[in-house]
Parts: structure tokens; C-alpha cells; sequence
């Protein structure tokens, strides 16, 4: 990465994704400057990710006190001052901005995907309270989309230890997840499962 003090209008910023990997954005690869809109930085990020459904979406900063502002479409990058007082390099963190009414009108696979990497972070970091029965269920949904069926020879005692689905996740909570997951079977729908399983 070379220096982007000398030149006014160099631009290099990483974006944090919902998948925890991170997409980097250059004046030298993208033809990005701070006279840049953001709607043209949205572009790329939802390029990148395959996305139609873009309202739903932004793209987040934090000023040096840990404020927190959405990028404006409408605005250049260098008009967003909290942002350029941050960097270089910058940092920008996609996520969901605004969530659908009824989540089942959601056309596309990969819109649906992302609304449940950011439920399932915003689970993770506390942001968004969750019951233990009701973690219990998402968390062998997670389980399920991840690993499949149960297999008690693949799925040995306290394989579920290894994902973190809540802050300070506890053994009784991993424990309820398996009990879940051995009762989904991808051919019935995971409502029939879950109604099936007893969390204790």
C-alpha cells in the first residue's frame, strides 16, 4: 500500500462485509477519488456481492469518537468529512439499512442470505436480544444450513461448541442446538422440526 497523503484525491478504503470478508476499494483499481459519490461505491459493493435488491442496503462508517453514519448516496466521499478525518486507509461496513416488512417477499436468494448474516451477527455482538428458546432454534437452523442432517458418526458430543450463535454462550444453550438438530431432516421443513424438539 503506498502513501495517499501526497496525492488529494487518492482513495483506498476496505469494506467489511456480512460474511466477515472484506472487499478493498483503490483510486488505482477502481478509479475511486474522494470527488467520488457514494452511490458509485454502493455500485461496486453490489456488483461484487450479486445484488438486485438494493434498497435494503448501505454502507456504515464510524467517526474517531465511535459515531456511527450511513454513507449518502447522493454525497461525494470527501463530503462525508467524519469519514475523511478517518483515514486513509478507510473503513466501511456494509449492512442491511432498512428490513422488509414480511422477509418471504424477498426475491432473491442472496438478499435473503445476507438479511441472515446480519440477524445472525447482530444476535452474536448482543445488538439484537435474543430468548434462549428462540437461540436455540436459529442456532440449529445455522447448524443445519451448515453441516446438514445429523449424523451421529460425523456429529460427535459437543460438536456444536465450535459456532458462536450469542454472547456468552453457554453449554446448556449448545446442548439445546443439538437436541434441535437431531430432529431436522432437510426432506421436512425446519417449522416441523423445531415444533418437534423439547428445549429444556
Amino acid at each position: 500500500m503506498g502513501c495517499f497523503c501526497a496525492v488529494p484525491e487518492e482513495f483506498y478504503c476496505e469494506v467489511l462485509l456480512l460474511d466477515e470478508s472484506k472487499l478493498t476499494l483503490t483510486s488505482q483499481q477502481q478509479g475511486i477519488k474522494k470527488s467520488t459519490k457514494g452511490s458509485v461505491v454502493l455500485g461496486y459493493v453490489f456488483r461484487h456481492l450479486n445484488l438486485v435488491e438494493i434498497d435494503y442496503f448501505g454502507l456504515r462508517y464510524c467517526d474517531r469518537s465511535h459515531q456511527t453514519y450511513w454513507l449518502d448516496p447522493a454525497k461525494t466521499l470527501a463530503e462525508h468529512k467524519e469519514l475523511i478525518n478517518t483515514g486513509p486507509p478507510y473503513t466501511l461496513y456494509f449492512g442491511i439499512k432498512f428490513y422488509a416488512e414480511d422477509p418471504c417477499k424477498l426475491k432473491e436468494e442472496i438478499t435473503r442470505y445476507q438479511f441472515f448474516l446480519q440477524v445472525k451477527q447482530d444476535i452474536l455482538q448482543g445488538r439484537l436480544p435474543c430468548p434462549v428458546n428462540t437461540a436455540a432454534q436459529l442456532g440449529a437452523y445455522v447448524i443445519q444450513s451448515e453441516l446438514g442432517d445429523y449424523d451421529p458418526y460425523k456429529h460427535t458430543a459437543g460438536y456444536v461448541s465450535e459456532y458462536r450463535f450469542v454472547p456468552d454462550q453457554k453449554e446448556e444453550l449448545e446442548d439445546a442446538i443439538e437436541r434441535i438438530h437431531k430432529t431436522l431432516m432437510r426432506s421436512c421443513s425446519l417449522r416441523e422440526g423445531a415444533e418437534r424438539a423439547e428445549v429444556r
